[in-house]
């Protein structure tokens, strides 16, 4: 038996896009500069002052070289190495340089900080807005309530709050409700749920813990429609739902 030829292509689903893992560009400067002060920690000014001389001969020869005309890490060693001597210099005899006591490197290692909380918070941002769309689109479909909540979708949930004016987005808060008041999704972890009180507000707690006294005492009472005035009452007195969830707790504990 021959083969065909061309061989027959079977066909192949496309796989998912990759997205790589945003990537701090290089700064050549920054190198040079942390090169020198690991280099100087622990030195005196006598010391510093001899790898400063080292830095500037290093620099004439490198100028005579039309390919290191333009090296910027060179350059900013030798300016780290001129702030240093000039540092120890001003300071009282036998001091030996410390990055942690150096006011320069501390505001950078704090501007740093800053600006990498604020690439995470931007980051999260993003990622919140996605998981609100695809909550928005599968509420289109119809098919929010069979989907398994994920951790950080009570941060979706107030995205998709804000997007409507603050209006409250009753399917998502009974969505929420029904899969914390069944332990679904990310609920199955007990952190979660405790961390849930914070997240989530009184009127979806309530609910949650309303209908799930409820499926306890009703175990096949358990349809979304079948309980729909647990919403509704939850949504309207919070408190009182609350009440109610305390007091069928008490009633199955005195039945046991």
């Amino acid at each position: 038996m021959t083969t065909p030829w061309p061989p027959r292509r079977t066909a192949r689903r496309p796989l998912a896009p990759r997205v790589a893992a945003p990537r701090e560009p290089v700064d050549p400067a920054r190198i040079g500069r942390r090169v020198v002060r690991r280099r100087a920690k622990g030195m005196d000014a006598g010391a510093v002052a001899t790898a400063l001389e080292d830095a500037r001969f290093d620099a004439r020869q490198d100028s005579r070289h039309e390919d290191l005309a333009d090296d910027v890490r060179g350059r900013a060693e030798l300016a780290e190495w001129e702030r240093l001597a000039q540092l120890l210099a001003a300071a009282p005899a036998g001091t030996v340089y410390d990055p942690d006591n150096d006011d320069v490197v501390q505001a950078e290692l704090a501007a740093e900080a800053a600006a990498a909380a604020r690439e995470a918070e931007l980051r999260e941002a993003a990622r919140v807005a996605a998981r609100a769309d695809e909550l928005q689109a599968l509420r289109e479909l119809g098919t929010l309530e069979q989907t398994e909540p994920r951790d950080r979708d009570e941060a979706a949930r107030d995205e998709l709050t804000r997007r409507a004016g603050g209006y409250v987005q009753a399917d998502v808060d009974a969505w929420l409700a029904h899969a914390l008041a069944a332990h679904r999704g990310h609920y199955r972890d007990p952190a979660a749920r405790e961390a849930a009180a914070g997240l989530l507000t009184p009127p979806v707690l309530a609910h949650a813990a309303l209908l799930a006294e409820l499926a306890r005492l009703v175990p096949g009472a358990a349809a979304v429609d079948e309980l729909a005035f647990a919403a509704r009452l939850a949504t309207t007195e919070p408190e009182a739902a609350g009440a109610l969830a305390a007091f069928l707790t008490r009633v199955e504990g005195t039945q046991m």
